[in-house]
């Protein structure tokens, strides 16, 4: 049955399903290390703490870090109907990503130099005061952490499909799909991002407390630049994870998840119907595109492929192409 022009438009909407309390959870953090940051600076200056001062100028540079996470998750929702975008704001959370895993790195390689810089030139320590700031920042950073978590749970969003196709040797169908979108397994890039970010802290604040009382007891002063050197290869390791995964995802790579096209086939191969060509790739946090070519000597409306893919998870929007076998 033909279709209208309006019964074939959709949106491109392809958010994360929890898109905003995300974005909720992200300026909470915020809040609460800004508060910190300028709580630790005021205290520094008025009790003459070189430590508080360092530390709150320190957390400055997370909260601005987090910041990006928060106004990618406000422009990416904001925008999302924004039909400049063809597959809507998704990615713009590994983008977001992305970016904030490249100032991990540059945190990484400061926090490195600088022990290293401490290992040449040995600074006396007040170790008392040091690691009650230690301390303070690990309960802050932690609390951050737990808020950044990511929850583990279940959801479905409802879709609905679109019919179409050209009226040549072939057929195209551009329509959504996810009747029955399952997205416990989607990764939030953003949300991981600042999530690494309050645990790169942690675990400075945490190496930082295990050597000063080691130095204090022992007399251990090497020891501070030392884990600091440690704590920084340990958060260059994580920000390469980060720029790995989210740069795969910016440059449309095939999903880790080989099943998801393997059940595209699967749902629609049969001995005559082939797959000549096909295309996954990820347009937001669990939800995937893929383009359909088929190939076949008793061609079926776009639709009739289509409806054949329902129910799939994490595939959202599908294009079908079909040629009759014998024209390819």
């Amino acid at each position: 049955m033909p279709h209208s022009i309006e019964e074939l438009k959709h949106e491109h909407v392809f958010l994360g399903a929890d898109h905003e309390r995300n974005e909720r959870k992200v300026w909470l953090v915020i809040a609460l290390t800004a508060t910190m940051m300028v709580a630790e600076i005021v205290a520094g200056s008025v009790f003459g703490s070189m430590a508080l001062t360092a530390d709150g100028w320190h957390m400055s540079t997370h909260a601005g870090a987090m910041l990006i996470a928060a106004l990618a998750y406000l422009y990416a929702r904001r925008q999302a109907r924004n039909p400049r975008y063809t597959f809507g704001t998704g990615k713009l959370g590994d983008l977001a990503g992305f970016a904030s895993a490249i100032v991990l790195a540059l945190i990484a390689l400061l926090i490195a130099w600088e022990s290293f810089v401490r290992l040449a030139n040995p600074v006396a320590i007040d170790f008392d005061q040091a690691v009650l700031v230690a301390v303070v920042g690990l309960a802050v950073n932690l609390l951050s952490a737990w808020l950044l978590r990511e929850d583990h749970h279940h959801s479905h969003g409802g879709g609905h499909a679109h019919h179409g196709s050209h009226a040549y040797d072939g057929g195209h169908h551009h329509g959504h799909h996810g009747a029955h979108a399952h997205q416990s397994a989607a990764k939030d890039h953003n949300l991981r991002a600042a999530y690494l970010h309050v645990l790169a802290d942690a675990l400075t604040s945490v190496l930082a407390i295990a050597a000063l009382i080691l130095g204090r007891s022992y007399g251990w002063v090497w020891l501070d630049p030392v884990m600091g050197v440690v704590g920084g290869l340990v958060i260059a390791r994580w920000s390469w994870g980060l720029i790995r995964v989210t740069a795969t995802v910016l440059l449309d790579a095939q999903p880790d998840d080989a099943e998801l096209a393997g059940r595209i086939r699967r749902s629609v191969e049969t001995e005559e119907d082939r797959i000549s060509d096909l295309h996954v790739w990820q347009v937001g946090p669990g939800h995937h595109a893929a383009i359909v070519a088929l190939v076949t000597p008793k061609p079926q409306a776009p639709s009739f492929y289509k409806d054949k893919l329902r129910g799939i998870r994490d595939l959202s929007h599908v294009t079908v192409e079909v040629t009759p076998a014998g024209t390819a």
